[in-house]
C-alpha cells in the first residue's frame, strides 16, 4: 500500500494517512527556498521568511554612487532618496570615492569606511559585482541594484547575472534586483486606515495603477519591484507580506516566476494566514511569453501550468490591471462574508437584468428571496415590480425615509451576504440620495455593499465624495470588474475555510513500490507497454490480466488462460500509437482468430521494421468512461499530472486540467471537476455512474509515482484508463512511459 493522500484512499474512509517507508535519498533539493526536510522528490516542503522589515523600514542607509552634480540621473535619485531615509526615520551615508560631500552630507569613500554598520545599500553604479564583497565584508544585510544590461539581454546578460546571484549567495546579504526601480522608495500616504494593500512587480509602470489607489482612500503599505530577481524574488516578498498584521491583500505583477516550488511555499503561507494574493502574470499566450522573457529573463512557464497552481493555491489570477487594483482593493477592505447570496438592487429593470445576467454567468449565486422578504419589500415598492432578485424599486425614494428602509430590509435578509447597486449613470437627486442611503446602511453592517458607478465623467458629488468617502462601501466603475472582484472574494474566503496545507502530509520517505520501480526504469529509453504496466502495477495500479507471448501458440494458451474475449497488441519499446500501424486486434472470442492475429501482427511489425519483444495478450475490458492521466514535467514546477478525456479523440477534444504536486484528495476531485466533460462520469444517456472515488485514486498514485521516480520518469501516460460503473474500480488499458 502507498503512503498518504498522495498515494491511497483507504477502504474504510477513502481520507488519506501516511505510512512510512524505507528511507531513501532524493534528487538535489531545488532552488533556494527552505532548508528543512524535503519531501520524497527532494523539493523543500518550507521557506525560510526572510526578514525584510530592515529593508523597508532600515536605520542607516547607504547610497554607493551617490551624486549631486547637476544632470546626472544620480542626482535625481539620491535626492529622492534622501526624502525617502527622512520619511521612514533612517540615517543616510552617501558613499563616492572622490566627493568629500553630496548636498552637505559627508561622503564616504568606500563602504569600509563607513561610520556605522548599514542595514541597506542602495546600489547606483552600472557594475554591481565589486561592490557586492564589500558589503558582505561591512556586513550590510540589504542592498538593491538598480544596474540593467543582465538576464533581459540575451545569453551574455544572463551569464552576467549569474556571476552577480553567486556572488550574492556567498555573501550572506539579501539583493534585490538588477534591473530594478525606485518604487521601494515612493511616498507613501500616512493618513490612511484599514487594511493595506501590499504591491509586488516585476515591472515598475505595471504597478502605477494599484499605487494610484491612496488617491481614492486605499491605503498601500509596501512596493516591491523585484525586477530580475537574481537573489529576492516574488516568493520571498509573498511570504514576508502574508505575514504582516497591517497588509489585508498582496497584488502582483508577475512576469516569469523564479522558481515554482518557492512560489508554491509563498502561495501556501498566504492561504495559511488567509492573506488573499491576486496576480497578473503574463504569458498566456506564445506573444506574451516572448515578451516576459525577454524582458525579465526568467522562464514563464506552460501557462495552463501556472494556472493551474495558482488554483490550487488560493492564488486570484485576473488578466488587467484594473482587475487587479479592483479585486485587491476589495480583499483588502472587506470582511469575512456571512452568506454567498448576491442580491443585486437597482432604479432600472433593464439594468437589474442586464447585471443579473452577467453575474449569474461568472458563477455568483442569486438567490430569490423568500415571499415573505417579498411581501416586506413591497410595503415600498409597488406591486407590479419584482423584487424577487433582482430587486427593482422603480426609482429610489427620494423625499423621506423609505429607499433605507428598504436597503436594510434586503440586508437583514440571512441568505444575502453581499448587495451591489448598479448606477449606471447620475440622475439627482435620485442618484445622490441612493448612494447616501447605501452608505449609511453600509456603516450599519459587516455584509459586503458594491456600488457600480457607471458615469465616464466621475466628477459626480455623490462619487468622489459620498461614495469614495466611504471605507465600508466597494466601489466599481464597471460591472465587469464588480463581478470578478465580488466571485474573488468570495471564493477566496470559501478556499481558506476549508483550506489544508498538502505541504504537511506532503511524503517524505519513498514506498515499498519505489524500490520495485526502480528495477524496471530503462535510462534514456522509451519502455514497452508491458513494461510500462508492470510500472504501474508496482504502484498498486490495476492493469488488465494479459501475457507477453512469443508465438502463435503461446498466445493461444494466452489467450485461454486470460479468458475470451480478448486484445491483441504489438509489444516493443518506442512503439507509442499502435492503432495507426494496425498493431492492436479488439474482440477475438476464438484460437483460430488469436492465431490469425498473431501471425498479422507480426507482419506488420516485420514491414514496418519494428524489433517487437513479443505480443501481449490480455483481458478485454469493456463499459467504462475513457480517461487519460499522465505525467509531464514543467521546467518551474517540475513533474506535473494531467487528468483528462480519454481515448483515441484525446488530442482532438483536448479536454484536460493539470494539477501541481504536492496535492491531497479534495484538490484531485477539484481538478476532475474543471474538465469540460466532466458529466460524463456521473453518468449520461442511460450510463452508469463511474467510479469516481477510484479515478481520484489512480490520480493520487501517479502523482506518488511522480514524486518519488522524479526526473528519472520523463513522462507517463495512461490512455485509456477505463473508470468502470461506481464501486467496479478503474483499469489502465495501456501505458506508455519514457525515461530520462
Amino acid at each position: 500500500m502507498l503512503g498518504s493522500t498522495y498515494g491511497t484512499l483507504t477502504t474504510d474512509s477513502r481520507r488519506a494517512r501516511v505510512i512510512a517507508c524505507g528511507e531513501q535519498p532524493g534528487p538535489a533539493v531545488h532552488g533556494r527556498a527552505g532548508t528543512d526536510e524535503p519531501d520524497v522528490s527532494g523539493r523543500p516542503l518550507h521557506a525560510d521568511v526572510p526578514d525584510l522589515d530592515r529593508f523597508f523600514r532600515p536605520e542607516a542607509v547607504a547610497v554607493v554612487g551617490a551624486s549631486d552634480a547637476e544632470g546626472r540621473p544620480n542626482t535625481g535619485i539620491t535626492r529622492q532618496l534622501m526624502g525617502w531615509a527622512e520619511r521612514v526615520g533612517a540615517r543616510l551615508y552617501p558613499v563616492h570615492p572622490t566627493r568629500e560631500s553630496v548636498f552637505g552630507l559627508p561622503c564616504s569613500p568606500s563602504v569600509a569606511e563607513l561610520p556605522e554598520q548599514v542595514d541597506l545599500a542602495v546600489l547606483l553604479v552600472a557594475d554591481p559585482l565589486p561592490v557586492v564583497e564589500q558589503l558582505a565584508d561591512a556586513k550590510v544585510k540589504f542592498a538593491v541594484a538598480f544596474a540593467s544590461g543582465f538576464a533581459e539581454t540575451g545569453d551574455e546578460g544572463a551569464a552576467a547575472q549569474e556571476r552577480l546571484s553567486a556572488a550574492v549567495q556567498r555573501s550572506g546579504l539579501r539583493l534585490l534586483g538588477p534591473n530594478t526601480n525606485l518604487n521601494a522608495f515612493e511616498r507613501f500616504r500616512d493618513d490612511l486606515d484599514g487594511p493595506a494593500i501590499a504591491l509586488i512587480t516585476q515591472s515598475g509602470h505595471q504597478g502605477r495603477p494599484v499605487f494610484s489607489l491612496q488617491e481614492l482612500g486605499i491605503r498601500l503599505s509596501h512596493w516591491a519591484p523585484t525586477g530580475n530577481e537574481a537573489d529576492l524574488e516574488t516568493a520571498d516578498f509573498i511570504s514576508y507580506f502574508a505575514q504582516r498584521p497591517e497588509v489585508g491583500a498582496i497584488a502582483c505583477y508577475v512576469e516569469g516566476l523564479k522558481d515554482g516550488r518557492s512560489f508554491l511555499l509563498a502561495a501556501d503561507r498566504a492561504a495559511r494566514e488567509g492573506v488573499p494574493v491576486v496576480a497578473v502574470k503574463v504569458g498566456r499566450t506564445e506573444t506574451g511569453a516572448r515578451t516576459a522573457a525577454s524582458h525579465t529573463g526568467k522562464l514563464t512557464g506552460a501557462d495552463a501550468v501556472v494556472d493551474a497552481a495558482m488554483r490550487q493555491f488560493g492564488v486570484i489570477r485576473v488578466d488587467g490591471l484594473d482587475e487587479l487594483q479592483d479585486t485587491a482593493a476589495l480583499l483588502a477592505r472587506a470582511k469575512k462574508p456571512q452568506a454567498d447570496g448576491v442580491v443585486v438592487y437597482s432604479i432600472s429593470g433593464g439594468t437589474g437584468a442586464h447585471f443579473s445576467d452577467l453575474a449569474t454567468e461568472a458563477g455568483l449565486d442569486l438567490p430569490a428571496l423568500p415571499q415573505e422578504k417579498q411581501d416586506e419589500l413591497h410595503q415600498w415598492i409597488p406591486d407590479y415590480l419584482s423584487v424577487a432578485n433582482p430587486v427593482d424599486n422603480g426609482g429610489h425614494p427620494v423625499g423621506d425615509w423609505r429607499g433605507r428602509k428598504i436597503i436594510d430590509a434586503i440586508l437583514a435578509d440571512p441568505s444575502v451576504g453581499v448587495l451591489i447597486c448598479p448606477i449606471t449613470g447620475p440622475f439627482p437627486p435620485m442618484s445622490d440620495k441612493l448612494a447616501q442611503d447605501l452608505v449609511d446602511a453600509a456603516e450599519q453592517t459587516d455584509k459586503l455593499v458594491c456600488v457600480v458607478w457607471g458615469s465616464p465623467v466621475g466628477t459626480e458629488d455623490a462619487y468622489r465624495t459620498t461614495l469614495l468617502g466611504s471605507s465600508r462601501v466597494a466601489t466599481f466603475r464597471t460591472f465587469a470588474n464588480c463581478i470578478t472582484a465580488v466571485r474573488a472574494y468570495l471564493d477566496h474566503h470559501r478556499f481558506t475555510a476549508s483550506y489544508v496545507s498538502p505541504f504537511d502530509e506532503a511524503p517524505r520517505t519513498p514506498s515499498p513500490s519505489f524500490r520495485k520501480a526502480q528495477a524496471l526504469m530503462r535510462p534514456g529509453h522509451q519502455l514497452s507497454e508491458h513494461a510500462a504496466k508492470q510500472l504501474l502495477r508496482a504502484y498498486g495500479i490495476r492493469v488488465p490480466r494479459e501475457q507477453l507471448v512469443t508465438s502463435a501458440a503461446a498466445a493461444v494458451r494466452a489467450a485461454s488462460l486470460v479468458g475470451y474475449p480478448v486484445v491483441m497488441k504489438a509489444s516493443a519499446p518506442q512503439l507509442a500509437h499502435k492503432s495507426e500501424l494496425g498493431l492492436v486486434k479488439v474482440g477475438l472470442t476464438s484460437a483460430s482468430q488469436v492465431r490469425d492475429a498473431y501471425r498479422e501482427l507480426t507482419d506488420i511489425a516485420r514491414y514496418e521494421g519494428i524489433d517487437l519483444d513479443g505480443v501481449l495478450v490480455c483481458q478485454m475490458v469493456e463499459r467504462g468512461v475513457e480517461m487519460v492521466v499522465g505525467v509531464t514535467h514543467d521546467e518551474l514546477f517540475g513533474p506535473t499530472v494531467t487528468v483528462g478525456l480519454g481515448g483515441v479523440l484525446v488530442e482532438v477534444l483536448r479536454d484536460t486540467a493539470v494539477a501541481v504536486p504536492p496535492f491531497g484528495e479534495t484538490q484531485a476531485r477539484a481538478v476532475l471537476d474543471r474538465l469540460r466533460g466532466r458529466a460524463l462520469l456521473d453518468g449520461v444517456r442511460g450510463a452508469p455512474p463511474a467510479d469516481i472515488d477510484a479515478l481520484v485514486e489512480v490520480v493520487l498514485r501517479v502523482q506518488r509515482m511522480a514524486l518519488e521516480l522524479g526526473d528519472d520518469l520523463a513522462e507517463l501516460d495512461i490512455n485509456p484508463l477505463m473508470v468502470l460503473p461506481r464501486g467496479q474500480g478503474a483499469v489502465a488499458l495501456d501505458a506508455l512511459a519514457v525515461c530520462h
